[in-house]
């Protein structure tokens, strides 16, 4: 045995050390320039409600909300309207259009919890939302 299965364990654990709010300034920094590019535009339904996406072979949780539009890092330790949570490849692999939600929650690679009429409406919207061509993968 090589050991690579410590990896994804060495990972968790460091991830589960960053604390929430730094966590959730560099998910909140990616959605707003992702905004800022307008490749990713908040339905008007999302505003002021919270999210949560935890990144699980890594351990990292990050917190937001859609205020005015805007995405904002959420501080506190309330819970979110919806929370997701998968592995980093499957969420990559969502974020780059190549598998839907809808696969990934069926699959039970993808959780979801919380408000049920908001995940949908945050689905539909992810997979309206066009990719940009450098989040598309090398062929």
């Amino acid at each position: 045995m090589t050991g690579s299965g410590k990896a994804p364990s060495l990972l968790a654990a460091l991830g589960r050390r960053v604390p929430a709010p730094l966590a959730s300034l560099h998910m909140v920094a990616g959605l707003e320039l992702a905004r800022r590019f307008k490749w990713l535009t908040p339905p008007a339904e999302l505003d002021g409600r919270s999210f949560a996406i935890t990144i699980e072979d890594l351990g990292v949780r990050a917190c937001f909300a859609v205020q005015g539009g805007v995405f904002r890092p959420v501080w506190t330790g309330a819970p979110a309207h919806l929370e997701l949570g998968a592995a980093w490849a499957d969420l990559l692999s969502m974020a780059r259009g190549d598998t839907d939600a809808d696969t990934l929650f069926f699959q039970r690679r993808l959780r979801i919890s919380g408000d049920t009429e908001l995940g949908l409406i945050v689905k539909n919207w992810l997979d309206a939302a066009p990719r940009p061509a450098w989040l598309r993968p090398a062929a």
